[in-house]
């Protein structure tokens, strides 16, 4: 359960910052209001993800995950491009996930 919060969590902080960029300095309120939103939600998520993956983990996962997303959603709703190099630190991004999904040093 605590890897299905995460993904909430990781979703919820995407969303919010993809957003950010449309709040015109917070200008805009429902921008902002969902802006607000995102960030509470995630962190109510990531609350419920730590009760069962150490603190650790959970921000490191969720801060990975976070980049990759953020990155991908900007890309397809700002068009933004991603160069040579930023496709290698995403993939660098990815491999720590996974080094640290493999880990033996914590649990699920």
């Amino acid at each position: 359960m605590s890897w299905i919060f995460l993904l909430l969590g990781v979703i919820a902080e995407a969303m919010s910052h993809v957003a950010l960029k449309v709040t015109d300095g917070f200008a805009k309120p429902v921008a902002s209001a969902l802006v607000l939103l995102g960030h509470l939600a995630a962190f109510m998520f990531l609350g419920q993800a730590m009760k069962g993956m150490p603190i650790g983990i959970v921000h490191a996962l969720w801060a990975g995950l976070a980049i990759i997303t953020v990155t991908l959603l900007s890309t397809v709703i700002y068009r933004q491009h991603l160069d040579l190099t930023t496709c290698l630190g995403m993939a660098l991004v990815a491999i720590g996930i996974a080094m640290i999904n493999i880990s033996q040093g914590h649990s699920h």
